[in-house]
């Protein structure tokens, strides 16, 4: 059994699916399929990934910790259990204020012109 099929079909607690690192961000795909990605993160306090845009819109979702999500220059703080989007094409950056895990979820879709 690979280990994403160890995924499939069971209830599991995120936060138990990847550990924290003293001093890093740890990343772990849960699944990679033309259609999008869904990625859980570890990081630890102060540290984050930096100011970036991505042509999708993506949902986050914090497992465990906090963590300053800066969107367009505006600064959302997000704590366990809550969830914020980041729409695609706007500069967005994060910045651990505790050890912080959370699930990335990118949906790839064709824009509408």
């Amino acid at each position: 059994m690979t280990e994403k099929e160890s995924l499939i079909a069971k209830a599991l607690d995120l936060a138990e699916l990847i550990a924290y690192q003293p001093g890093a961000v740890v990343s772990r795909t849960l699944t990679d399929k033309p259609a999008g990605t869904i990625t859980l993160f570890a990081f630890d306090e102060g540290q984050g990934l930096s100011e970036h845009s991505a042509p999708y819109d993506a949902f986050v979702y914090a497992a465990d910790g906090t963590a300053d999500v800066t969107i367009a220059g505006k600064v959302n703080q997000v704590s366990k259990g809550q969830m914020i989007i980041m729409p695609a094409n706007e500069p967005h950056a994060l910045r651990a204020t505790a050890p912080f895990k959370m699930l990335l979820v990118m949906i790839r879709s064709k824009s509408e012109a």
